[in-house]
């Protein structure tokens, strides 16, 4: 059944006849009666019962009525919630786990507060492995650090991140040597901040002892501040975990290292009334 088919049969059925439906649908009666009777042999049922000009409901007629009412008032709603400008529906959202952590909690109460309409839900994960999910269309949007380097994607500068090496408290320095004899921890592949810090050290000609893949930043911190290694975080993470921060010695990077962008990124040209208002926060565009 195609939604116009629908249309004309509930004027049919509203306005007692097929005369003052096609005055009310702006067609000719012959239109209005041929597609009656392509709709009955869709469904290889009557829906009217014919006496002269006057059109009778039947069962099935009457029973079509009440789907034909909810059809078309879902297809109305349907198609107002596409067409508003107004924030509504859901959002997926990706972020690096440093940026969810130190970034995005003032930003999202306050999308909250100013859209609770919109179903909003936040995953975390490492930046190629966000970009991909926004390409495959699993993500409307995400935060990943540096450029997307896709022509298929929009992206926006909205952070700015000090990068900095962290070791256990009392670490005055980290030497070449030092880098080439300690572990390294970090998160999988696709972390770019991991990227990063492995194209210093190969830079400078060193490799590290061991390198440990951890899950999240807690559990970095905390090692270490055992002492069991160093890692590479944004500074406005350490700024945001406070209690966590004065168990370590931070230790800058060369420039070109230690500054790192976040961008948010999604498809381009798509058009998301819910997404732009993020944008907008995001970007400091609105209070």
């Amino acid at each position: 059944m195609e939604l116009d088919e629908l249309r004309i049969f509930q004027a049919v059925l509203q306005e007692d006849g097929v005369t003052r439906a096609a005055a009310r649908l702006h067609r000719v009666q012959s239109n209005v009666t041929t597609r009656l009777r392509q709709l009955e042999d869709k469904l290889g049922v009557p829906l009217f019962l014919r006496e002269g000009k006057k059109l009778i409901p039947t069962e099935a007629g009457r029973r079509l009525g009440d789907y034909a009412e909810r059809l078309l008032s879902l297809a109305e709603e349907a198609r107002q919630a596409v067409a508003s400008a107004e924030p509504a529906g859901s959002l997926r959202l990706g972020a690096m786990e440093s940026t969810a952590a130190s970034r995005l909690a003032p930003v999202l109460a306050g999308y909250h507060r100013r859209y609770p309409t919109v179903q909003l839900e936040l995953q975390a994960g490492v930046s190629n492995d966000l970009r991909r999910a926004v390409l495959e269309g699993r993500l409307d949007a995400a935060l990943i650090s540096g450029p997307a380097g896709d022509e298929r994607l929009d992206e926006a500068l909205v952070f700015e991140e000090t990068i900095v090496l962290v070791a256990a408290a009392g670490q005055r320095e980290l030497s070449l040597r030092l880098l080439g004899e300690t572990t390294l921890l970090t998160f999988g592949h696709g972390c770019a901040y991991r990227q990063r810090l492995e194209a210093w050290m190969q830079r400078q000609g060193v490799q590290p002892r061991r390198l440990v893949e951890l899950g999240s930043y807690h559990a970095m911190l905390s090692c270490v501040a055992s002492g069991m290694g160093l890692a590479l975080l944004p500074q406005s993470l350490l700024d945001s975990m406070p209690l966590m921060a004065a168990q370590v010695s931070t230790h800058p990077l060369p420039a070109d290292l230690g500054q790192a962008q976040t961008t948010l990124i999604r498809r381009r040209g798509l058009r998301q009334p819910a997404l732009d208002a993020l944008q907008r926060l995001l970007l400091g565009e609105e209070n």
